[in-house]
Formats: C-alpha cells, structure tokens, sequence
C-alpha cells in the first residue's frame, strides 16, 4: 500500500455565533494521492465535525495543494518527512491567518505525511504565530517517534497525537498496516479536543 500522503491545511473559520468577533481557523494535513485537496479521510470528516459544532457558515475549509506539495510517496523519506517547499507553504498559509485575522483562534491538523508536514510548519513559526494555535490533532504521525511524540518548539499540552494501534508509522517505521488506514473512527477524539482548545483558551 502507498504510504505517500496529501498533506491538506484547512482553514476554518468558525464563530460560536454572528455576532462574535473572534473566529476559530484550522489548518489540516492529510494523506497524499487521494482525490480532492483534503483527500478522503480524516481530512473531510474533521472539518465537518467542526462545521457541525460551529454551524457550516462558520467554518471554511482549505487544503495545501499544487506545485507546493505534491504529496507524493518520496516525500516520505526526506529527513523532515516531507518536502521542504510544503513545509515553506504550510507555514506560509499559518502565517497569513495570523496577518489577515490576528484574533482568530487557530487550530491545525494533519495525517500521515501531512502530520509531518504540519508538525515541521509549526515548529519554525513566530512566538506570536504559535501563541495563537490553540491546538494541533496529529493522525497517524510518521515522525511520532523521531520528534518524541510532539510538535518541535510547541507546547504539549496544544498537541494532540492519535496513533492507532498496530500504526507502525508512529513507531519509526514507513511500513503501512491496516492500522494506518483507520483514522476515520478517531474524528470524535479529534473533535472533542479542537472544541475544549477553541472553547477554553
């Protein structure tokens, strides 16, 4: 099976209601050579539980994608588990939430070599642009054991890391089980943990 992963940043808006003048953006990576710039799961499903708690007006969900992130099986084996131009892009698009809504609550996320991807974007970003993440859900993390079960620079307690038993991507490794292919029931966890960080901090 192909570990090569679409490394997706979603941007979600979401207010807890119109009239509220702080949103709540996500930036999402997700796993490569699927169709769609969010691929087919846990991309999708995450934004839609995120639509589902904040309404669908408010959240506005956006992929990396095109000549800066091929998400191809390659990037797997770069030293940082991806392509530097897609981690450049995804701190790019970190960067612009900061500067064109600088009282947004912001949340990232990512699967498999987007988790990579996402990890290594954050990691080299700005006091001012990490203090505003409130919270990052890795799946299937390909550098978990490398990076010691966390984002680079960035506090613990923002992060959250799903790896699925049997997932030896987590343990180091880029053999893919069946394990890897099975996000889509840990939405909910993911779900409930953006909504404490959005809700509380």
């Amino acid at each position: 099976m192909e570990l090569a992963n679409r490394s997706l940043s979603s941007t979600l808006g979401a207010r807890r209601s119109k009239s509220s003048p702080s949103h709540h953006a996500v930036r999402y990576s997700d796993t490569s050579r699927r169709p769609g710039n969010m691929g087919i799961v846990p991309g999708p499903q995450t934004c839609d539980a995120l639509k589902s708690q904040y309404g669908s007006g408010n959240v506005a969900c956006q992929g990396v994608d095109g000549g800066k992130y091929s998400a191809d099986l390659f990037g797997n084996f770069q030293p940082k588990g991806t392509y530097q131009a897609a981690i450049d892009e995804g701190s790019r698009l970190l960067k612009l939430a900061n500067s064109k809504c600088p009282n947004t609550k912001i949340v990232a996320g990512g699967y498999s070599q987007g988790a990579a991807l996402m990890a290594s974007s954050i990691s080299t970003l700005s006091t001012t642009v990490m203090n505003q993440i409130k919270g990052v859900v890795l799946y299937g993390y390909t550098k978990n054991k490398q990076n010691g079960g966390r984002i680079a620079n960035f506090p613990t307690e923002k992060t959250k890391v799903i790896c699925e038993l049997g997932d030896l991507v987590c343990d180091g490794t880029l053999i893919i089980t069946i394990a890897h292919l099975s996000y889509l029931d840990d939405v909910g966890t993911a779900k409930s943990f953006y909504v404490d960080r959005i809700n509380n901090h």
